[in-house]
């Protein structure tokens, strides 16, 4: 078994055992492993270990692996904030958008996806801990940028994403996340049918978990430590 593979079983069992405690069916939760500036070939070797859902970060980076990978057609998911100039890009190649804060962007995402294709699945990014260096549209702006992103003809609204200040303790971990839950039932009680809750990183993972995520997005204990060079 290769480090990449054992890495992720291991990953998945933490997923497994985090589900157990908070009485989950862990089948309904989506590993989504981060292979920003990692290379096309850490990537197939994730997917021949049962990976499918890879997250990238930088647009051009992203290209040239998904050329290089697409005899194995994984399932791409754009995790960073977005540039208008790259929207297109995004648009044209990728099945999940997780980081969507302005009705800007999101308006050049469905002009720009191509009819043939089915509609790109958009997570709306809340600012949860209100950090002015984060990404996120603040908690009490996510039901009018919701209800926007919703009438677009070629998005499907799929839930909330998040990035939480670091905490390490379990507790301080959980408290963001229960906010960005609670926003998810406050925005399906106004009439949205939002069923994604994308937060969680390897070292949140556990607190994720507890508090509904449905999608976990893990990197550094699936492919090790980064290397970020170049700005890309």
């Amino acid at each position: 078994m290769t480090a990449i593979a054992s890495n992720l079983q291991a990953v998945r069992s933490d997923i497994a055992r985090a589900a157990h405690v908070a009485q989950r069916n862990a089948d309904g939760i989506m590993l989504l492993a981060v292979s920003k500036t990692f290379s096309a070939a850490a990537v197939r070797e994730a997917f021949q270990a049962g990976q499918r859902a890879f997250g990238e970060s930088y647009a051009q980076e992203a290209l040239e692996k998904i050329a290089a990978l697409r005899d194995l057609a994984p399932e791409w998911h754009f995790i960073g904030p977005i540039q208008s100039n790259k929207t297109r890009a995004i648009a044209e190649n990728f099945v999940w958008v997780h980081g969507v804060d302005r009705p800007r962007i999101a308006e050049r995402l469905s002009a720009q996806r191509p009819h043939n294709l089915p509609p790109l699945n958009v997570c709306i990014q809340v600012n949860v801990s209100g950090e002015g260096s984060k990404s996120g549209v603040a908690p009490d702006e996510a039901a009018e940028l919701a209800r926007a992103v919703a009438r677009l003809p070629h998005l499907r609204l799929r839930g909330l994403m998040a990035i939480p200040a670091p905490a390490d303790d379990p507790e301080a971990q959980r408290k963001p996340f229960a906010r960005l839950r609670e926003l998810m039932q406050r925005l399906n009680a106004g009439g949205l049918a939002l069923d994604t809750l994308s937060m969680g990183m390897s070292h949140d993972l556990d607190a994720a978990v507890l508090e509904g995520a449905t999608i976990v997005r893990v990197g550094t204990a699936i492919f090790g430590g980064r290397d970020y060079g170049e700005n890309k």
